[in-house]
Parts: C-alpha cells; sequence; structure tokens
C-alpha cells in the first residue's frame, strides 16, 4: 500500500436522514430553543436602536427630532413591537430558566439548588422594576 486512500466502486456512503426545515416546530422545548436564539437579533436591534437615539441625542435638538420622526414610522414601531417580544422571551428564558442551571454558586461549600437561585433572580427583578417604575412616575 502506497499511502493513498484507495476507493472503489462500491464504496459505502454515509448515512444521513433527510430532516425537515421545519423540525423545530415539532416540539415545544426545541421551538423555545429557536425562539431564544433568534432572540439576540432583536436584543442586537435594541442596542443599535439606543445607540441610534444616543447619537441623535448628541448631535443637537435637530437630529433627536429627526430621530424621533423615523422611530414613530409605522414600520419602525411594529419592529419594535415584535423586537420587544423577543427581548421579553430572551429575558424570560435566560434569566428565570437556564440561568439558575448555568450558575454555580456556593453558600458554605454547598451548591444552591436551581430554584433558590431562581427565586433570587426573581426577586432582583421585581425590586429593580419596582425601582425603575417609581422613578418614571415619581
Amino acid at each position: 500500500m502506497t499511502g493513498k486512500a484507495q476507493y472503489t466502486q462500491f464504496h459505502p456512503r454515509w448515512y444521513r436522514p433527510r430532516v425537515p426545515v421545519l423540525w423545530w416546530l415539532r416540539r415545544r422545548s426545541y421551538l423555545l430553543f429557536v425562539l431564544r436564539e433568534l432572540s439576540s437579533v432583536f436584543v442586537a436591534w435594541f442596542v443599535v436602536f439606543l445607540l441610534l437615539l444616543v447619537y441623535a441625542v448628541a448631535q443637537g435638538p435637530q437630529d433627536y427630532q429627526r430621530f424621533l420622526d423615523w422611530s414613530a414610522a409605522p414600520g419602525i414601531i411594529l419592529l419594535n413591537a415584535v423586537a420587544l417580544s423577543f427581548v421579553v422571551i430572551h429575558s424570560v428564558t435566560w434569566l428565570f430558566m437556564l440561568s439558575p442551571h448555568a450558575m454555580a454558586v456556593r453558600l458554605r461549600g454547598r451548591r444552591l439548588p436551581a430554584a433558590a437561585i431562581g427565586a433570587g433572580n426573581l426577586v432582583a427583578w421585581v425590586l429593580v422594576s419596582a425601582i425603575v417604575l417609581f422613578l418614571v412616575l415619581g
């Protein structure tokens, strides 16, 4: 043998099962996984939108008003509404479902259970929301 791979006419083919394009619609867990991954695109959109807002404010009142007029367009409002729903999905699935399992919080040498971490996240979220609500509403 010379070291080169030798192939025959009857070389076996790899088994590759056909997977439908919408495979992720079959189970709820798959659907949530795909929606969570897709939500990162909308999180990025919110970051870009916020950066555009900050830039417009820094440029002066005319650019800020132009930004407000642009952001009041029906297409941008619809995009932001869809983005908000995906950001809520992203936040809930990461903060309350995944982070308790991903975080290894130890207290007195023992790992805290996922339910305790999730409850702590929920309490922190409620407190921060209450503070923001107090600051916004006065």
